[in-house]
């Protein structure tokens, strides 16, 4: 199996917002070792979902995990982004996707804000 990473962020008009995330994947694709590391963005900013999740699959991913750079649980990672997945998935029966937590219920969060105290 050939493994990617997509990591879905808000989006947004602020152009630093671009390079944080172009960041934030190359840091992760040092520590992940998939052979695929991309990114994608619910709205205002490209490349959205769909895209995303091509991209993956035209570099040859057969298996994608979506890491969620959303803080909490709301309507977005509950409804909107698991919408958007499962209507791409039907274009890519043969690649297994699955959607991680949102960072916020990883149990390190209470040790990064206490270091950002």
């Amino acid at each position: 199996m050939t493994k990617a990473f997509l990591v879905i962020s808000h989006g947004s008009h602020s152009p630093k917002l671009l390079e944080e995330i172009k960041i934030l994947v190359q840091a992760l694709k040092g520590m992940i070792k998939y052979p695929i590391a991309e990114y994608a963005f619910l709205e205002i900013t490209q490349p959205d979902i769909p895209t995303g999740i091509k991209n993956c699959v035209d570099q040859g991913a057969d298996e994608i995990r979506i890491l969620l750079n959303f803080l909490n649980s709301g309507r977005h990672v509950n409804q909107d982004i698991p919408r958007i997945v499962e209507s791409v998935q039907q274009n890519y029966p043969h690649v297994k996707i699955t959607i991680s937590t949102p960072v916020g219920q990883h149990k390190q969060i209470p040790h990064l804000f206490a270091d950002l105290a």
